[in-house]
């Protein structure tokens, strides 16, 4: 089985992700507004990976919780010490699955795209990703 390893920037925190298969993950790239602003970047890039394969090996991260402007709630656990983000979850998911900052990962490589979403709200600058799935849209 994989294990592949990640921490926050500060290394405070530290975690072990081990999944049968690196296809296990669904890495996307989002363009969405809610992302533009999480990641302060002009796109967000997290892995959906199963909740039971996600372990902290190190620290314990802070969580918030908040309305996303849709009426879900949303949960983010980030350092408390350097404020890195880490990984998010829905009420619905959070039982089942994380949403990880592909970034937070030692090797980022691993985990390539599968999925782009939002795409008519892609930075005119920023190529589309060839040979991957492709959403103008995502009804929230």
């Amino acid at each position: 089985m994989p294990t592949y390893s990640g921490s926050w920037f500060c290394h405070n925190i530290e975690y072990e992700l081990q999944l049968e298969s690196p296809d296990d993950a669904r890495t996307s790239l989002c363009h969405c507004r809610n992302c533009k602003k999480t990641f302060g970047t002009n796109y967000g890039l997290t892995a959906k990976v199963p909740k039971d394969g996600f372990h902290l090996t190190k620290g314990k991260p802070k969580e918030h919780a908040a309305d996303n402007g849709s009426g879900a709630i949303i949960y983010r656990e980030f350092c408390d010490n350097c404020g890195s983000f880490l990984l998010e979850y829905g009420e619905a998911a959070k039982d089942h699955f994380r949403y990880i900052c592909v970034g937070s990962l030692d090797d980022p490589e691993v985990l390539p795209p599968k999925g782009e979403f939002f795409c008519k709200s892609r930075a005119k600058w920023r190529p589309e990703i060839p040979d991957i799935f492709h959403k103008e849209e995502v009804k929230q």
